[in-house]
């Protein structure tokens, strides 16, 4: 369903933002909230014509913003062509259906916005049915809404994904499809829990950061492939996985979704088997935008975002991406700041023989050294230390292989499975 209106043409239409500002956001961070808010405009193929902020101390029931406010944006709408009107916040149902019959205008919110942009992105099967459950949850209890609203048929910002055919559904319908969705999903966990246990035997890291930090720009530089990378947000919904090698050690590095101030509940809950691949990882690196305005707080996204998702026991490294952009006195302070980071540049290569050496460093702290005695008819067990460990040195005793290696404590968990029927003789560690 999803893909009949991706390949509809792009509209150009030309969008308000409205944002509020008031005892816990300063107007200059507000500000930048609207720049954030236009750039996934443009990514989701809308012009900004003009953005709007209004002082108060709490939203409006009615409007979210005041009625005086409301009558001077219906007159920009008229004025200056306007189709949408975009705010920065979740609205309710009943304050979209206020404001549209008060402007005559489309009225989107903030996560409206991104699930029609991640909507635009799904490629794979999975992002398709993570993405169309997330709408269909999200739509729910918009339905009186988009019954009325026949603009949502004209195509454009809002309406990619589940398409009208849905919305004329009653309820009960809707409720069915999210169940069948559901079910979809766990067929897929199922399956991606099966390809993670043929990979638990390496070092898992994954990279993890606000959207358009350059994660995948990072990961095609370190393993040397050729990812989707743009500057754009959300140019990443699936986890890719590769393989390299860090200190003669077979990693497995991986790509993830990127995150993004007030992120969508139903998005973060049905891509939560998506962010399994980060839980499950050994090595977290946040890749941070240095050049960002809003870096710290991004940072604290980041961090919240992986705290609600129970993520919290992870060696992490901070990598912070496009110091190039940096002056050398600003980069010097960031140094000062963050003194056990990583300063690069991916799409220069700037930084990166340092980062893998950082990365080795984190590897080696979460492997062990040991020195066995292995009888040769225990030839599983040498077989499995030459496939997850490092050996350092090799050599044959009588009927026994004698081996010094380095290897994860998962991994020797493992071996000493293979091994607990047999005799071993441990030399060192």
């Amino acid at each position: 369903m999803i893909e009949e209106f991706k390949n509809q043409d792009i509209v150009r239409e030309r969008a308000l933002l409205v944002g509020i500002y008031g005892p816990d956001t300063i107007r200059v961070q507000a500000e930048e909230y609207l720049d954030e808010l236009e750039r996934l405009t443009a990514t989701a193929g809308g012009i900004t014509v003009e953005k709007v902020l209004q002082n108060r101390t709490k939203p409006d029931p009615r409007y979210f913003i005041g009625k005086g406010k409301l009558r001077e944006i219906n007159k920009k709408v008229g004025a200056q062509e306007i189709d949408t009107i975009i705010f920065d916040d979740d609205l309710s149902p009943t304050q979209v259906r206020n404001i549209e019959q008060e402007t005559n205008a489309k009225v989107l919110d903030r996560s409206g916005l991104i699930l029609d942009i991640f909507a635009s992105r799904a490629k794979t099967a999975a992002a398709k049915t993570q993405v169309e459950l997330a709408q269909l949850q999200y739509l729910l209890p918009r339905l009186t809404r988009f019954w009325t609203h026949l603009s949502r048929q004209k195509g454009g910002i809002g309406t990619k994904g589940p398409g009208e055919t849905q919305i004329e559904t009653d309820r009960r319908l809707i409720d069915k499809r999210i169940d069948k969705l559901q079910d979809k999903l766990e067929k897929l966990e199922k399956q991606r829990m099966t390809q993670r246990k043929r990979r638990s035997k390496m070092t898992r890291i994954s990279l993890v950061g606000y959207t358009n930090a350059g994660k995948s720009t990072l990961m095609n530089a370190i393993t040397e492939t050729e990812l989707l990378a743009e500057d754009r947000l959300f140019a990443t919904l699936d986890s890719t996985v590769r393989s390299h090698e860090i200190n003669n050690k077979k990693v497995l590095i991986s790509d993830t979704v990127g995150f993004i101030r007030k992120l969508p509940h139903d998005l973060i809950e049905s891509f939560k088997s998506t962010l399994d691949e980060v839980r499950e990882s050994n090595i977290l690196l946040h890749v941070v935008d240095a050049s960002s305005l809003m870096m710290k707080e991004n940072i604290e996204v980041v961090r919240e975002t992986l705290l609600d998702l129970d993520i919290t026991d992870k060696r992490t490294l901070l990598v912070f991406n496009k110091v190039d952009k940096l002056s050398p006195e600003d980069l010097r302070g960031l140094k000062k700041e963050y003194p056990e980071s990583a300063f690069i540049s991916a799409r220069r290569g700037i930084g990166l023989n340092r980062l893998e050496e950082q990365i080795g460093e984190m590897i080696e702290k979460d492997h062990v050294q040991k020195t066995l005695q292995i009888p040769m008819s225990k030839y599983k067990a040498v077989a499995f230390i030459h496939e997850v460990a490092s050996i350092e040195k090799e050599s044959y005793i009588d009927n026994k292989v004698e081996v010094t290696f380095s290897i994860s404590p998962r991994n020797l968990i493992q071996l000493n499975k293979i091994l607990q029927n047999g005799d071993t003789q441990p030399r060192s560690h």
